[in-house]
Formats: structure tokens, C-alpha cells, sequence
């Protein structure tokens, strides 16, 4: 055992701190006297830190385990900063060539080598496997260990064969290290690991520094974080986006907005990326966009906003990216911006994946949706997730708190929720148990007989949005719990049972509406977009008359997000006017001279300011990609194709073709829609859009219900908007 003076020593010596963190000194004896040991330990908590020091004191060589190149880059040059040799650390990966692979092995066979970081992969070379059987080990370091879990958010097969492979290598102990665990994956971990005897060292996921809010993601979102981050000048910041494409086109727009900003994915060269990043922690530039890639052991402590442009898959994996702002116990802010449809879009790519993998990634949207539309505080929602309980009613510092909703009494339906459970056996999820109590035939509620229960259709008046409310928060209050082990099935608490003997008041908030019908009426109302309300009506009333004047649709001459970005930052030139969304080089040229007249005419009677950091800029060119998708177009290749060759799913080309033809480009793609639909199909479509006010996609789905596929409908608008509009 060593004794904790020594360790505050050696702390100071190599470290240069004079106190530990937390459980920092408890976690590094606990792997001094040989014990295995799994830490659980937010972000900035200092987890490197609790196998680095060791490794300093251990005779032999440490094994790092971890998943990405960056970061153990990242961490090897950290621990060469803090020593005078560069061999106390070296990373065995594929980025190294065979010189650079015999360097790292000499200096660790010669013993100089304290810290190996291998990636998983590496290690279960048969090479590297032998290599290692020869090297005197101190012990094994399991870093950003969630990834052994399916549950966990971002797992990683070649982690379960850890164990096999530390067995076939030599018994050592095992450190593992996570940001994030709830109770089932931090199971999964040890069982995996065979480290269920560990000790567990669990420091509090609350961090108080951190604010979090969760805001409808509109068409303006763009806009949004452009004067977000203009609001925070100089401050650094990550945006995170989910797609690659998407991390390209946000950088580029914050770069003509004349925001330092760059990209970072896993598409891009590995120079460039690490570049970029480089770039980010040298703080040549403000903000990095990126996949959930950025990030993984990236010790910058002054990042002061964490932006979602699309929200996570997971709450684990949403608290851990969150958890990279305010590391230094500074400001961070957490702005999520959240459409539901966004979370429909990511369970669709699941089709392809095993069942077991559906039923999780589905069971981890679900708790992401609850998340992000319920009104309760996000830290005690969030906190509750992983396992620990938040007393305050209010925390002050997210959305939630600060713009409190009025409770309401829910006594009755917790009732009904309790025996409804009760009386399913308490064998069911909070959705088969909510459509019991609506009423809902479902094929699932029919197939098992719970249309003839006493209790179905118990509350059929009660809307299924406030009874999932119920249940989550009945889940909080101690009422009820999801068995972890079975994908979250709904059990009773004795505390449920008292309360049935004795029901007394439980009054919950209600959700949030984050509904796609909440999103329609921002788009139809507009002006509560626009930053000049007044301008807004006049172009409306401009554009009606244009319409009628060419006898189409108002919808079809601009839409109302480029109305709304027109009453914000004033064009007055058919140059500026090309610049906003939506709007492009055609329809400028096309109608655009009376709204630049009207629009300069506007500013000088009312004598507006009109200054230039205000005006965000579109991107000019959104360029090659458009420009190679009409070409393909108009040599009449499959739609289903182009999207391939893009690397995009067809939704998103769908998108980028709508933005082609809103922007006054004429395209054909009849040859397609000619195969899916006949003539008279194709009219009835054609008709109803010509009719149309608004031309918006959900009445038309609607209207049509289940006589034509979304994806129909969306390519006769296409098609309509490019006949009309042209």
C-alpha cells in the first residue's frame, strides 16, 4: 500500500497539483493495492488522471485500451508535456507505419515506456497479442469503457473481446474509466470485463455549472445559432450535428457569416481532422462543427456552449457531449434543438439492424423524447437517468425551471397508471400500458386479449401525451420503475402500493408541445419569426398580388421562412435578396425587383439601422453537390441512385431537390415520378397543390391519407413548384 503522502507527492511532483479531485486519491490506491476497479466519473472530473499517476508509480508498463485515435494522440502528447522524456508514453494504432511501430516497442520493451494507449483493434493482432506477452505489465486501463455496452451509446463490438484477449496476454488488474453509465450498462461493463468484485468508485453526474435547454428546432434554425454565437463573440463552442453533410454545410455557413469556425467528422483525411482539431485547441478558431466523433477525451476546459443542431440518439450519449462545455467549472451552456420527426428519421435507419438492436436504439429515443418534451428540470430528469436522485424542485439554471409551468393534478390517472400496471402483471412498457387505458386496439392489445379488461379504456378522454407524462413522473416520484434488465417494462414500487391504499394529491408538469403541428404553425404564421413584424405583412401582401398576377399559389413565388429572413435582415439589392434561404439567383432575377423596392423603401421611412453583422448571409454556392444532382437528373438517372453516389439517405436528397427548385431552378424528374404514378394520379396530386394556401407537406398528407406514400406526395410538390414556379 502506498502511503497518501507519498501519493500527494507524487501528485505534485509529476502533476504539479496540490490536492486531488473527488475520488481521485481512493481510485488510485484502490489500483495500487492490485485491486480491479471501475470509476464512474463525469466529464472534467479527471479520470485520466486516476490511471496516469499510477502508471508513474507501478513497475512495468500500463495498457490504455482506448477507442479513438485523436484521443490517444490527444493524451500521449499530455503526458509528454508533463515529463522529460517523450518514451514514458507512446499509442500503438493503425496510424503508425512498421518504423514508427519497432520505435514504440523497443522503448517499451527497454522498460522506459510507462503508458501504452492501444486501440482496440491493435490489440487483437496476433503480433501485438505475442509482443505483449513479453512485456512486464503493470496493469490494463479500460478508457471510455461504455462501449462495451449495447445499451450504451456508443458501442463498439471489438470491445467484448477485451477480457478474452487481457486473459490471453497475461492477468493483471483492470481499471475501467466512464463519463457515462446508467445501472444497466454499468453492468454490462463489469459482466463483460469479469470485473463484477470490482470496487466502484461513483462521483455525482450533476454538474452545476452547466445550463440546459431544449428549443423547437424551426426553419430558422440556422439563423438561430448564427446570432447565438454572434451574441457570444470570442467565446469557443461545438456544434454537433449527426450527419457529415450536414457538419460541412453548418461550417461553411458560419464561415461566410464571418464566424472562425471549422469542420470535423470521420469522412474527412486524417491531417485535415486532426488539423482542425489542432486548430480548436489552439484556439485559432471559435467553434467546431462537428459528428459525435469530436470530443472523446478532448481536454479543452474553456469551451462555453455545447450546441445540438440534432438531438442525440441517447441521453447518454446527450450528457456526455453536453458534459465537454464548462469543464473548467466556467460557464456552459447546453442548447439542444429538438423536432421529433428528427428522432421518427433515426429510427427509420434502424430497419437494417439486428431486432435486439431496434428494440434498444428504439427503448433509448423513447427516454430522448421524454427528455426533451417534458417540462420537469432537465438535472433532475437527467440526474434520475443515471441513477441519482436531485431533491431541489427547481434548479435555476435550464429552461425548465426558469419558465416554470403551472402543475396540475394528476391524482386520478396515477391511480388508473398503478392498477393498469397491476393488472398487466407488470409485464409491459409505458406505451402498450397507455394505449390499454385510452382504448387503442392496437393489433398488440387485440392479439393479447387486454380489449377485454376491466381497466381498458379507463381514461379514453385523457390524451396519451399527458399520460406519458404521468408515468415518467410517477417513475421519478418513486411510484413506479423500469426494469433495466428487460427493456424498460414498467414494475410497481411498494411506494405505488401505499398510494393505491391511500391515494393522496401527485400533481405533475405537462409536457412541452414539440409537435410537428407546433412546427406548421410557426411556419404559417411567420411573423413570429421575423424580427420586423410590419415589414412582414407588406411582403405578404406583395407577394399575394404577385401570385395573382401569375395566377399561382403565393407559396410558389417565395415560402414564408424567406419572407420572415427578408423582415430580419433587409435586403436591398437583388445580390442580398439571392442570399437568402430559399430564395437563390433565379427567383431574385425573376421576381424579385418589387421586394428589394419595397424592402429599401421600408428602411429609409422608417429609418432602420441595417447593420451588416445582422444580415446572415446564405451560402452563395451550396454548390457542387446541387450542381452534380441536376446534372444527374438531367441525364435521367434513378433518384435511388444519385442518393447512393452521394452517400445520403433519399430524404436527404429529397431535400436538397426541394431547395433547388425553391430557389427558382427548374428540374425534370418525370421520368421517376412517371414509374410510380399514373397520369391520373399524378393530376389529382397536382390539383390539390394548385388549390393549396399554404402548399404545406402535412395537409397534404392528411388529405390524402393513406392513398399515396410521403414520399409521392413530396415528389409532386417537387414537380409542382418547378412546373409553376418557373
Amino acid at each position: 500500500m502506498t502511503h497518501p503522502t507519498l501519493l500527494a507527492e507524487a501528485l505534485k511532483h509529476h502533476f504539479g497539483f496540490d490536492t486531488f479531485k473527488g475520488n481521485q486519491e481512493a481510485i488510485m490506491q484502490s489500483l495500487l493495492d492490485g485491486n480491479d476497479t471501475f470509476v464512474l466519473m463525469p466529464t472534467g472530473g479527471g479520470k485520466s488522471l486516476c490511471f496516469q499517476l499510477p502508471s508513474l508509480l507501478m513497475e512495468g508498463t500500463a495498457i490504455v485500451i482506448s477507442p479513438l485515435i485523436a484521443l490517444m494522440k490527444n493524451q500521449v502528447d499530455a503526458m509528454r508535456n508533463f515529463s522529460e522524456e517523450d518514451d514514458v508514453a507512446h499509442f500503438l494504432n493503425s496510424s503508425l507505419n512498421r518504423a514508427a511501430i519497432d520505435k514504440v516497442k523497443a522503448d517499451v520493451a527497454s522498460g522506459k515506456t510507462k503508458l501504452l494507449y492501444v486501440a482496440p483493434e491493435s490489440l487483437t493482432k496476433e503480433e501485438n497479442i505475442e509482443f505483449l506477452k513479453t512485456v512486464k505489465i503493470s496493469f490494463y486501463a479500460v478508457d471510455e469503457a461504455h462501449c462495451i455496452s449495447e445499451w450504451g451509446h456508443d458501442f463498439r463490438p471489438e470491445y467484448r473481446r477485451i477480457r478474452p484477449i487481457i486473459n490471453e496476454i497475461g492477468k493483471r488488474p483492470v481499471i475501467a474509466l466512464t463519463a457515462t453509465a446508467t445501472l444497466k450498462v454499468q453492468h454490462d461493463i463489469q459482466k463483460n470485463l469479469a470485473m463484477l468484485d470490482a470496487r466502484v468508485f461513483k462521483s455525482s453526474f450533476n454538474r452545476e455549472n452547466l445550463y440546459y435547454e431544449i428549443r423547437p428546432k424551426t426553419p430558422t434554425v440556422d439563423r438561430d445559432i448564427i446570432k447565438f454565437i454572434k451574441n457570444n463573440e470570442g467565446k469557443s463552442g461545438i456544434i454537433y450535428c449527426l450527419s457529415r453533410k450536414k457538419v460541412e454545410e453548418l461550417a461553411e455557413m458560419l464561415q461566410v457569416n464571418n464566424i472562425k469556425a471549422l469542420p470535423y467528422h470521420a469522412g474527412m483525411d486524417g491531417q485535415t481532422r486532426s488539423e482542425n482539431q489542432d486548430a480548436f485547441l489552439h484556439e485559432k478558431v471559435d467553434v467546431i462543427v462537428a459528428t459525435i466523433a469530436f470530443g472523446m477525451g478532448i481536454d479543452k476546459p474553456d469551451v462555453r456552449f455545447v450546441i445540438h443542431y440534432d438531438m442525440p440518439k441517447s441521453l447518454e450519449g446527450y450528457y456526455q457531449e453536453t458534459g465537454r462545455a464548462g469543464r473548467d467549472g466556467g460557464e456552459g451552456k447546453c442548447i439542444t434543438f429538438y423536432a421529433a420527426k428528427d428522432l421518427q428519421k433515426m429510427e427509420k435507419f434502424m430497419q437494417n439492424k439486428p431486432l435486439s438492436e431496434q428494440t434498444i436504439g428504439r427503448q433509448l429515443l423513447l427516454e430522448t423524447a421524454g427528455y426533451a418534451e417534458s417540462s420537469l428540470c432537465r438535472r433532475k430528469s437527467l440526474l434520475h437517468y443515471f441513477g441519482e436522485e436531485y431533491k431541489p424542485e427547481n434548479c435555476g439554471s435550464c429552461d425548465n425551471c426558469l419558465n416554470p409551468k403551472k402543475k396540475v393534478e394528476a391524482k386520478d390517472e396515477l391511480c388508473a397508471v398503478i392498477e393498469t400496471v397491476a393488472a398487466l402483471k407488470e409485464k409491459f412498457k409505458a406505451d402498450h400500458i397507455v394505449d390499454v387505458m385510452r382504448g387503442k386496439r392496437t393489433a398488440d392489445v387485440r392479439n393479447l386479449g387486454h380489449d377485454e379488461l376491466e381497466l381498458f379504456g379507463c381514461t379514453e378522454k385523457s390524451d396519451q401525451k399527458f399520460l406519458s407524462a404521468v408515468i415518467r413522473q410517477a417513475v421519478i416520484a418513486g411510484y413506479l420503475e423500469r426494469d433495466i434488465e428487460n427493456y424498460g417494462l414498467l414494475k410497481l414500487t411498494p411506494k405505488a402500493k401505499k398510494f393505491l391504499n391511500k391515494p393522496e394529491s401527485f400533481k405533475i408538469v405537462e409536457d412541452r408541445e414539440f409537435n410537428e403541428e407546433e412546427e406548421v404553425e410557426v411556419l404559417k404564421s411567420g411573423a413570429g419569426c421575423a424580427a420586423d413584424p410590419e415589414l412582414y405583412s407588406i411582403l405578404k401582401d406583395l407577394r399575394k398580388k404577385i401570385a395573382r398576377q401569375n395566377s399561382l399559389p403565393p407559396y410558389v413565388i417565395f415560402q414564408d421562412p424567406s419572407l420572415e429572413a427578408m423582415a430580419t435582415t433587409y435586403p436591398v439589392n437583388i445580390e442580398e435578396l439571392a442570399g437568402i434561404a430559399g430564395v437563390g439567383a433565379g427567383k431574385a432575377r425573376r421576381y424579385g425587383k418589387e421586394f428589394v423596392e419595397v424592402i429599401r423603401r421600408h428602411v429609409e421611412e422608417n429609418d432602420i439601422d441595417r447593420p451588416e453583422d445582422l444580415v446572415v448571409r446564405s451560402l452563395a454556392n451550396k454548390s457542387k453537390v446541387k450542381i452534380s444532382i441536376i446534372h444527374a437528373i438531367d441525364r435521367k438517372i434513378d433518384l435511388n441512385e444519385i442518393a447512393d453516389s452521394k452517400g445520403m439517405e433519399f430524404d436527404e436528397l429529397l431535400d436538397e431537390i426541394e431547395s433547388i427548385v425553391n430557389s427558382g431552378t427548374k428540374i425534370n424528374i418525370n421520368y421517376y415520378i412517371d414509374e410510380m404514378l399514373d397520369e391520373d394520379q399524378q393530376d389529382e396530386i397536382f390539383d390539390w397543390f394548385k388549390q393549396s394556401e399554404s402548399g404545406m407537406l402535412e395537409e397534404a398528407y392528411q388529405e390524402f391519407g393513406s392513398d399515396y406514400s410521403e414520399e409521392e406526395i413530396r415528389l409532386m410538390r417537387i414537380k409542382f413548384i418547378s412546373d409553376m414556379g418557373y
